[in-house]
């Protein structure tokens, strides 16, 4: 198997501890190329720390993480490399304040690709376009409402045309009405064929767009599977729970999930 063929992600037997705590418990998940995940779960049962695992963010203590065909490790221009193709869009923003949202979007593709200054003004430009944004340009991120902020992050990944894109809790800091704005251009993405790994309460989201739902639970895969299997017949009573709870109930709003349309899918604040 070549890189060219190699699946975007593949985790095997993946071990964090903090101190004694043990944070990730034997991981093992395969996302291929173009695939959607969502992966859902309580607080603290690990969901953000590995998908940090997999830019590097966060260093694991066991097991193997393979990006793109290439296993990461501690030689930093592997490390370097694999970021180039990963983007990641994190719950609070974490845009430079003090910069433009042009300039926000330019700084990587200037620095790691090293395009000219026009170069990746055009670039950033298209992408804010894409992201319904464009007259925002030259304002500053606390010029701008949170769901415009997001859409930023947004475009500001994707200006460095990664392969892969991982969502942490995109609209967790959001107000409701800004939410849709943002699941939406998730979505858009997606339907393009994006390989996408989001971190998520979102359960409309991941019902319309995922092809596949994870549940984790303190700190391991409790159940997987397509979003009909996942939410009309949860296998494990650990996920049933978190759907009640999350929910309300199990089989009444799986039905509503399954007739939401594009523009009328519900939000659940993480």
């Amino acid at each position: 198997m070549t890189q060219a063929t190699a699946p975007a992600v593949e985790i095997r037997d993946l071990q964090k501890f903090y101190g004694t705590y043990h944070a990730l418990r034997s991981i093992n998940l395969t996302v291929g190329r173009g695939e959607k995940v969502v992966i859902c779960g309580p607080s603290g049962s690990g969901k953000s720390t590995m998908i940090r695992c997999i830019n590097r963010l966060e260093e694991h203590d066991g097991g193997m993480i393979r990006v793109l065909g290439t296993e990461l490790n501690d030689d930093i221009g592997n490390i370097d490399e694999i970021r180039q193709d990963v983007g990641m869009v994190f719950q609070h923003f974490n845009l430079f304040p003090h910069m433009t949202v042009l300039e926000n979007c330019t700084l990587a593709p200037m620095l790691v690709r090293k395009k000219s200054q026009a170069e990746a003004e055009a670039i950033a430009r298209g992408y804010l376009e894409k992201v319904r944004i464009p007259d925002q340009a030259d304002k500053f991120p606390g010029q701008l409402s949170g769901g415009q902020q997001q859409r930023v992050a947004i475009a500001r990944a994707l200006c460095m045309k990664p392969e892969i894109l991982l969502f942490d809790e995109p609209t967790s800091a959001l107000d409701p009405e800004m939410i849709a704005e943002v699941l939406d251009v998730m979505g858009t993405l997606a339907a393009e064929g994006m390989t996408m790994i989001c971190v998520t309460h979102e359960m409309g989201f991941a019902r319309k767009v995922a092809d596949r739902v994870i549940f984790m639970d303190q700190g391991e895969i409790v159940e997987e599977g397509s979003p009909d299997a996942f939410f009309d017949a949860p296998r494990n009573d650990r996920t049933r729970r978190f759907l009640s709870q999350i929910l309300g109930t199990e089989t009444g709003q799986a039905q509503a999930l399954r007739r939401v349309g594009p523009q009328e899918m519900p939000t659940t604040a993480c």
